[in-house]
């Protein structure tokens, strides 16, 4: 099991995953009155631990979770959400989202929905919050990806210098 943790692989998945948090924490921390603590979660659903295909599958994770949010932002608009709402929600996510195959990432979508509809009884949520867990939501996303495309570039440099090396 510790062995694990000393492979390239991991250690730079583990990295890339503190980074993002400690990224999304800050704004967090600078901008209290705003909901970043739902940027760490997004951060951490689209980064991917394996470095093939990481960029498709931190694109479809992009995709899934505005999706998400997307959809849960619409039905925050209808009505304040309740669990039948919420399950209408799953639905229709689960169905958008194979539709457009983003089956590997349903699972983050379905976060982004949940993420945008929570209500909190006695708090006065309003679509303004729906919005602003969106966005928030979407920092995440974005702060992932500009990580997953930073050490990317620095993996093929990496192996740029190699060949060179040799």
């Amino acid at each position: 099991m510790i062995k694990e943790f000393y492979k390239p692989h991991i250690a730079v998945y583990i990295l890339e995953c503190i980074l993002g948090l400690c990224i999304c924490y800050t704004l967090y921390k600078c901008f209290p009155q705003h909901q970043f603590y739902w940027s760490m979660i997004s951060v951490v659903l689209v980064i991917a631990p394996d470095s093939k295909d990481c960029n498709r599958l931190v694109s479809d994770r992009i995709k899934a979770n505005i999706l998400g949010s997307s959809v849960g932002l619409s039905l925050f608009l209808i009505h304040i959400p309740n669990l039948f709402l919420i399950c209408i929600g799953v639905m229709l996510t689960i169905a958008i989202g194979m539709l457009l195959k983003l089956n590997s990432a349903l699972r983050s979508a379905l976060s982004a929905l949940v993420i945008v509809m929570i209500h909190e009884e006695g708090q006065n949520s309003t679509w303004l919050i729906a919005v602003e867990r969106m966005v928030c939501v979407v920092i995440g996303c974005i702060v992932g990806l500009l990580i997953t495309i930073t050490f990317n570039s620095l993996r093929s440099l990496k192996k740029q210098g190699n060949k060179d090396n040799e």
